[in-house]
């Protein structure tokens, strides 16, 4: 199959990170040719000194445009790009040098009009960058229930790390001005227009997540509140695993409350859970203060992300305003 690929790339004040970015690009193994779109997205921090470092040694193609959110950003790149299957990379991703070689190999062997790779943890992140990346990608959170590796269909790509091809894109119109939820909404309009999507484990990124605690819990609470609009959205698409961050924390208040008359067998089992936790993310991470700050960034997502997702359900089923005026932080006007 002869696919062209369009790497997409919005930025918004990242300059260092793009670099970052394109300077996994040039190390690529795959001797094909490609292009790289970049849509600076109003950024007051232009990315364009940066950029033009890098034009003679990638084909890269730099556009500007008012802030609208990222996935009108994609959106606007797609539209301007030549290939005819579109990689969507976040700007804090960093690639490993076969990322392009085994993507392509498994869409020539299994082509989907859609796929999603993993992220994974480099060795030059933080302690609590480390932390975060294995509260999102663990098997133990809510990392491990987005879809089966092999079941075609039902893997939920993420935009950090994202290919769909030009006529996916073209059925669906691209992503929509939610955000963060873009990704998921768009999976479901691609399902709906009978394309398929899977995961290409070898496909995965370092994605940096350049954001403290108190930023991982406004990002995880988001979450939480986006997920009730889109099960609005998309009839039949709630799953009961979604629920599980609200009863983590409903359970462990009962567990602390249970313990003050005596009963602590429910504590006991939550204590379990931290253990398994932490000495995977040891076993993982190599590290012991980052397999101790995992189990804070855990109780962080769970919390935030059952928060949210409580107060969305409430409100969106009792509440006769569309979830624009409920949530209007959630929104991005477009162009």
């Amino acid at each position: 199959m002869d696919l062209y690929y369009s790497f997409i790339i919005p930025v918004y004040n990242r300059p260092d990170e793009i670099g970052e970015l394109l300077e996994s690009l040039l190390s690529q193994d795959y001797k094909s040719e490609y292009e790289i779109v970049i849509v600076e997205d109003g950024s007051s921090l232009s990315s364009q000194n940066v950029i033009e470092g890098y034009k003679d040694k990638l084909p890269i193609t730099y556009l500007q445009k008012p802030n609208t959110g990222p996935g009108d950003s994609r959106n606007f790149g797609m539209k301007h790009a030549k290939g005819n299957y579109f990689i969507v990379l976040d700007s804090d991703c960093i690639l490993p040098p076969h990322y392009i070689s085994f993507m392509n190999a498994s869409l020539q062997k299994e082509y989907v009009h859609c796929f999603g790779g993993p992220d994974a943890a480099h060795e030059s992140f933080s302690i609590v960058q480390k932390a975060i990346n294995y509260a999102m990608t663990s098997f133990f959170t809510t990392g491990g229930i987005r879809g089966s590796k092999k079941s075609l269909n039902k893997f939920q790509p993420r935009s950090f790390n994202m290919g769909i091809s030009k006529k996916a894109f073209e059925a669906t119109k691209g992503y929509g001005n939610i955000h963060p939820g873009e990704d998921p909404d768009l999976t479901f309009r691609i399902w709906n227009k009978g394309f398929k999507t899977k995961l290409i484990p070898e496909a995965y990124v370092y994605h940096k997540r350049r954001i403290d605690w108190n930023k991982f819990y406004i990002q995880v609470n988001k979450f939480g509140m986006v997920r009730p609009i889109l099960n609005s959205w998309h009839a039949g698409t709630a799953k009961i695993t979604y629920w599980f961050p609200a009863f983590f924390c409903v359970g462990l208040l009962g567990s602390i409350m249970l313990m003050f008359i005596g009963i602590n067998i429910p504590l006991y089992v939550f204590g379990i859970y931290f253990g398994i936790v932490f000495m995977d993310s040891w076993i993982k991470n190599k590290n012991i203060i980052v397999a101790l700050l995992s189990i804070l960034a855990i109780i962080i997502q769970f919390v935030g992300y059952g928060y949210g997702f409580l107060k969305s359900t409430i409100l969106i089923n009792f509440s006769d305003k569309k979830p624009e005026e409920l949530f209007p932080k959630l929104f991005f006007k477009t162009n």
